[in-house]
């Protein structure tokens, strides 16, 4: 049962590796679709309704996971189809390595309107003020948030409890960017998907910072340096949870990341994490590369866990 498991989740991870996120279709942008929809029908701007939308949906991912675990005990072959398919869905290592390696590119080429334009495909922030730096600080702090989002979060669900795991936190991780942001429209309504999010990658994200540690010396990093960061800046980070592995990436790579980050909905002055420069195009690739191996560690220690795990 945990082998079957522990074998697709690297499947999941090879499928990732190889085709990454389907250009047309992808189960998340459908998911993403009907959550809009559901919103629609239950948005108030007060916390209960937002409860509901939460639970309804994130509720019917893991119940969706949950039928296709009881379908696999049956089938063992199924169940590791079923588990690779999962782990695919909700991996997005390829597109935030693709994505960040061609900001790197711009960035190095000097062509700041075309940095502009992918930014978005990055993170939320408004682009149109930030210049060259603006913009290699932004991809490495995204960079290193997804790193725990997209790809330690998801692996850590799916090895303790399969596809339920992978789905359910797929859900609650899109909720949470569609509506858990500080706008005035989503301060309320937005509540639970925003704190449901922050639950679930506790550990996680500490598990991220964690492997950025051991895995910055590959990339010439200081783990050292990373270690320091995370120990002393993390707290003061307003999330509890991305202020660790952004504090643990710019020591590894010692730079100096955070300060004014502007949003549609607002400016927010956000705490220094790291002493070193300012980040440059050079730092963006090499985030990236860090990005993968701690990729790379967390889809080793998730096939560990699954396999050790008691059934």
């Amino acid at each position: 049962m945990t082998a079957g498991r522990a074998v697709g989740l690297l499947l999941g991870i090879v499928a990732d590796g190889v085709f990454g996120d389907p250009r047309k279709r992808h189960p998340v942008a459908g998911f993403g679709a009907l959550a809009q929809r559901v919103e629609q029908l239950t948005y108030r701007d007060s916390k209960a309704p937002g409860v509901a939308y939460t639970a309804v949906l994130a509720g019917s991912a893991v119940a969706v996971g949950i039928a296709a675990e009881r379908v696999g005990k049956r089938h063992p072959l199924l169940r590791v189809l079923t588990t690779a398919t999962a782990t695919w869905i909700a991996l997005g290592a390829k597109s935030l390595a693709r994505e960040g390696t061609s900001m790197g590119r711009e960035l190095d080429a000097g062509d700041v309107a075309a940095a502009r334009k992918r930014l978005p495909n990055l993170c939320g922030r408004d682009p149109q003020a930030l210049d060259a730096t603006a913009l290699a600080r932004a991809t490495v702090e995204s960079v290193a948030e997804n790193t725990s989002d997209a790809v330690v979060a998801p692996l850590f669900w799916g090895a303790l409890f399969g596809v339920p795991g992978l789905l359910g936190y797929r859900a609650v991780n899109t909720l949470d960017a569609m509506v858990g942001h500080r706008s005035p429209r989503y301060q309320q309504f937005g509540w639970a998907s925003a704190r449901l999010d922050d639950v679930v990658n506790l550990i996680p994200a500490r598990a991220a910072a964690a492997l950025t540690v051991a895995g910055a010396p590959v990339v010439g990093g200081s783990a050292h340096g990373a270690w320091q960061a995370w120990q002393r800046d993390a707290t003061a980070h307003p999330s509890p949870n991305a202020g660790r592995v952004e504090a643990a990436f710019a020591g590894a790579l010692e730079i100096r990341l955070g300060g004014r980050t502007v949003y549609a909905h607002g400016v927010e002055e956000r705490p220094v994490l790291g002493t070193g420069r300012s980040p440059d195009a050079g730092h963006v690739t090499r985030a990236v590369e860090l990005s993968r191996v701690v990729g790379v560690l967390a889809g080793v220690v998730a096939a560990f866990l699954s396999l050790f795990r008691r059934p």
